[in-house]
């Protein structure tokens, strides 16, 4: 469903991601691994257009979205939930939920809010509170939430873990495979290779802005090499 194929990115003169290449399929999760500052985040914003690839290629769906604007990219099947969260303080849940969905496409279907709950009960316990007033992990759920509701093909989640207590990660762990399970491919930026190991199917890791390894959980797993190279502290 996605494929990368030696992408380059920038940030004005600073040259971020070298040559990264991955792909994620539906029914999947992808888990992109490496330490703080490797270009992870910078890939998944490549993806959504909202940072200019300088080379390589980023096909979905086999059709090239390089270059496309961000609402363009969503509009494919695309949803992206990203390191911040940017929920809506102000708004409830509810009304978070319903902007997931396009302008002029009017109220989000009742099986939209259903599929949400669904993941995270906790939300249909709070519909009607305002977003500032959540937990942590609550806010996570919702920023993850209001993605699904446009139905997209393909998730991307940045770092959907960070600063969580262990029963919240585990909570969001659980949703990650169930929508892989349910067809949708999942591409997660992750910094913790517990977490890796127990959701995901394939794992890349990144180094420098580049791509040094692609396997699945056990090949990483008989690879101390590279654990111990760009993983360990």
């Amino acid at each position: 469903m996605l494929q990368i194929r030696a992408l380059g990115a920038r940030y004005d003169r600073s040259q971020v991601l070298h040559d990264v290449t991955l792909r994620c399929g539906p029914g999947e999760v992808i888990c992109l691994l490496g330490r703080n500052g490797v270009g992870k985040s910078t890939t998944l914003k490549s993806v959504m257009g909202l940072m200019p690839a300088t080379s390589g290629e980023i096909l979905f769906e086999a059709e090239s979205i390089a270059g496309l604007p961000p609402y363009a990219i969503a509009r494919r099947g695309i949803g992206y939930v990203p390191e911040e969260r940017l929920i809506f303080p102000d708004l409830t849940v509810d009304e978070n939920l319903s902007m997931g969905v396009s302008k002029g496409f009017g109220r989000p279907p009742k099986a939209a809010f259903e599929r949400v709950f669904a993941l995270f009960p906790r939300l249909a316990e709070k519909t009607r509170q305002a977003g500032r007033t959540l937990s942590g992990g609550e806010q996570q759920m919702l920023s993850i939430g209001r993605a699904l509701m446009a139905q997209p093909k393909l998730l991307l989640v940045d770092e959907p873990t960070e600063g969580l207590a262990p029963v919240i990660v585990q909570a969001l762990e659980r949703a990650l495979k169930a929508l892989a399970e349910s067809g949708l491919a999942v591409l997660v930026v992750e910094s913790k290779l517990a977490v890796a190991r127990r959701i995901a199917d394939r794992i890349t890791v990144m180094s420098k802005g580049e791509t040094v390894f692609h396997g699945t959980r056990d090949d990483l797993a008989a690879n101390a090499a590279i654990r111990r190279q760009y993983l360990e502290v």
